[in-house]
C-alpha cells in the first residue's frame, strides 16, 4: 500500500496527484436519472463489471435497479459482502471448488448463473442438492456474438433438465448480444437485435411449448438496450457502461431520438515532458488507460490527440485535427501551443471496464472539488 493518497475529500482538481480515476458526480447522477426515464416499465438489472463499486450499486438500485449483474463469482461475492442480495452472474462457472462458492453466496443473497451445457446443469444440482435456498439458472441462448450460448432446441433439453433437480430453479433465458454494442451504423445495431429478440423469442416460445414458464428473458447493453426494450420480448436490460461512457461508445454512430449519454468517467493526468514543440508526454500510459478499443480521447481539446501509449508515459500529439474520435469534439477547442509542464488533462478512456479495473478507487468531484472516494472493492477479482 503507498504511504500517501492521491488526494483528500475537499481537495481542488488541481490538487489531485496523477494518473488517477475521476468521476464527475453531476454527469454520473444525470446519467442514472437518463436510464431511469429510459428504460420505462422494464426491469433493470445493470451490469456491475463495468465499475466494480458497490457504492455505485447501490445508487443504481436507489433508481429502481433490481440488482446487479457480475462476470465473476468473486466479483458477486465482493458485492453480497457490502450489502448488494440479488446479483446474476452471466457467466458459465465450472470447477469444483467454485461450485463450492456458489452454493456458500446462494445460502446469503438471491443468486443466478449461466449455463449452456447439460453436465454444467448436473454439477450445479449435485451442489445444491439439499440446499434450503435455491440457485437461480438461466439457460443462455446465443443470439449472434458466436460466443456461449447454445441453440433454440437444445435450449428447451437444458431447461427440462433444470426444472427436474432440487436446489436449482429454471429462472429464464439470457440472450445478451455483446457484439452489437458497438456496431457503428444505427441500422446495423437494429438489424443485429432484430435477429437477438427473434432468436430469444424462439427460445421462449419452444420452452413453452413443454408446459414450462419462461419468467425472465434478459440482455441488451448501452449500445442497444432501448431496442430490446421496445422488442416485445425482453423483460429485463443489463446496460453497465451508461454510468461512465468511454470513447468507443461515443464514436457510434447516434440515430434520431436514441438514448445517449454523458461522459462521466476520466483519467486525470499531468504534462510532464515538452520534449518538441509539436509534442507533450503526459503520465498515463498502458497502466492508467485501457488500450484494447483503441486510444483514449482528450477531454474537450480537439487540438490535442493522444497517439502512443507505453507502460507509464502517454504521447500527445499537438495540433492535429484530423481523426478524432467524435467523443472529443465535445466543445470549443483551446490551442495546445501553451501547454505547460504539470498542466492537467482529462482523457476519456477508450474502454470503460478495463480501466476501473487498474485503480484502487475513484475519486468523486462536484463543481471542480473532491466530494468522495469510492473504492473500487470488485477490482482484481479474477476468480
Amino acid at each position: 500500500m503507498l504511504p500517501w493518497k492521491a488526494c483528500t475529500v475537499g481537495d481542488s482538481m488541481e490538487q489531485i496527484d496523477t494518473p488517477s480515476l475521476i468521476l464527475d458526480l453531476d454527469a454520473f447522477e444525470r446519467n442514472l436519472s437518463h436510464m431511469t426515464r429510459l428504460r420505462g416499465q422494464m426491469r433493470l438489472r445493470p451490469h456491475a463489471k463495468s465499475h466494480k463499486c458497490p457504492e455505485i450499486a447501490r445508487a443504481q438500485i436507489a433508481h429502481g435497479a433490481v440488482g446487479i449483474c457480475c462476470q465473476k463469482l468473486s466479483e458477486a461475492a465482493v458485492f453480497a459482502s457490502a450489502g448488494i442480495t440479488d446479483i446474476l452472474v452471466t457467466n458459465q462457472l465450472v470447477g469444483e471448488r467454485k461450485l463450492r462458492h456458489v452454493r456458500e453466496l446462494a445460502q446469503t443473497i438471491r443468486l443466478g448463473v449461466l449455463v449452456d451445457h447439460a453436465e454444467q446443469i448436473r454439477s450445479l444440482g449435485h451442489v445444491m442438492a439439499g440446499s434450503h435456498h435455491e440457485l437461480d439458472v438461466y439457460v443462455e441462448i446465443d443470439v449472434g456474438a458466436g460466443r456461449c450460448g447454445t441453440t433454440v432446441e437444445q435450449s428447451v433439453v437444458l431447461a427440462r433438465k433444470i426444472h427436474a433437480l432440487d436446489g436449482i430453479r429454471f429462472a429464464g433465458v439470457h440472450a445478451y448480444h455483446g457484439g452489437a454494442q458497438h456496431l457503428r451504423k444505427p441500422y446495423e445495431r437494429a438489424a443485429a437485435i432484430r435477429f437477438a429478440a427473434a432468436r430469444a423469442s424462439q427460445a421462449r416460445d419452444a420452452i413453452e411449448s413443454v408446459g414450462m414458464t419462461v419468467p425472465i428473458i434478459t440482455g441488451a447493453g448501452t449500445g442497444t438496450f432501448w431496442h430490446e426494450r421496445d422488442s416485445g420480448v425482453y423483460n429485463e436490460l443489463q446496460p453497465g457502461s451508461y454510468i461512465f461512457m468511454d470513447r468507443d461508445y461515443a464514436d457510434n454512430e447516434p440515430d434520431a431520438g436514441e438514448a445517449r449519454f454523458e461522459h462521466a468517467l476520466f483519467v486525470l493526468a499531468t504534462v510532464q515532458s515538452r520534449p518538441a514543440p509539436d509534442v507533450a508526454v503526459i503520465d498515463a500510459g498502458l497502466k492508467a488507460s485501457s488500450v484494447d478499443s483503441g486510444m483514449p480521447a482528450v477531454y474537450k481539446r480537439t487540438d490535442l490527440k493522444y497517439v502512443k501509449a507505453s507502460d507509464e508515459h502517454g504521447v500527445i500529439k499537438i495540433g492535429s485535427q484530423h481523426g478524432l474520435s467524435s467523443s472529443a469534439k465535445i466543445s470549443d477547442a483551446t490551442t495546445g501551443h501553451g501547454l505547460q509542464l504539470g498542466d492537467k488533462l482529462m482523457l476519456i478512456p477508450g474502454h470503460c471496464d478495463p480501466t476501473v479495473n487498474l485503480y484502487d478507487e475513484i475519486i468523486c468531484v462536484r463543481g471542480g472539488k473532491v466530494e468522495a472516494i469510492w473504492p473500487i472493492s470488485a477490482r482484481g477479482a479474477s476468480l
